[in-house]
């Protein structure tokens, strides 16, 4: 496993569609397993192939374990999904991006999602997501159809930088070397 360079906004690989997968086996599974390494390296929430640099319709995805959550402390690698079923309630919520790191924005997604795909080995799988994780899947879709969560952007108000605190300097006490002096 190797983690792997995010792309930033503004790489135009960021803004193509990505192409299915048709080979499985184990370069595929080296993939995924390389984007999660990257994707926990970074401590994101989910990871799409175009964001380094792999126009493949695959993304991984993690919620980190929360008892109330039965969809949280799992892995999700999801290959060719899509999106077969939304609810019709939107819920505004706060996106980041490890493509655009310091940004956030509120955006409206669906509440809950069926996304039908292939797990690595080619198998199909369906997985209804709801609350944040529906959120997460939706996101990394939209990567894959090369649309960042700025596109749903509507306002101004809705889009803010948050740069990292700067540490204070640690204080060196001066030191004081004294010189006797003879008597």
């Amino acid at each position: 496993m190797a983690i792997r360079q995010i792309l930033y906004a503004g790489d135009p690989r960021l803004r193509q569609k990505a192409k299915p997968v048709k080979q499985f086996g184990p370069a595929l599974k080296a993939l995924a397993d390389d984007m999660l390494e990257t994707m926990y390296a970074a401590n994101g929430l989910g990871l799409a192939a175009p964001q380094i640099g792999v126009l493949q319709r695959l993304f991984v995805a993690y919620l980190p374990k929360d008892e109330e959550d039965p969809q949280s402390g799992k892995e999700f690698v999801l290959v060719n999904p899509q999106i077969v079923q939304a609810s019709p309630e939107s819920a505004e919520g706060v996106e980041g991006c490890l493509s655009m790191p310091s940004w956030y924005g509120r955006v409206a997604r669906s509440e809950w999602v069926v996304v039908k795909a292939m797990n690595v080995h080619g198998k199909p799988i369906r997985v209804k997501a709801h609350g944040l994780l529906a959120r997460v899947f939706q996101h990394e879709i939209d990567h894959l159809n090369g649309v960042l969560f700025v596109d749903h952007i509507r306002r101004p108000e809705d889009l803010w930088q948050e740069l990292p605190k700067e540490e204070p300097e640690e204080s060196t006490p001066e030191v004081v070397t004294a010189v006797a002096q003879p008597a």
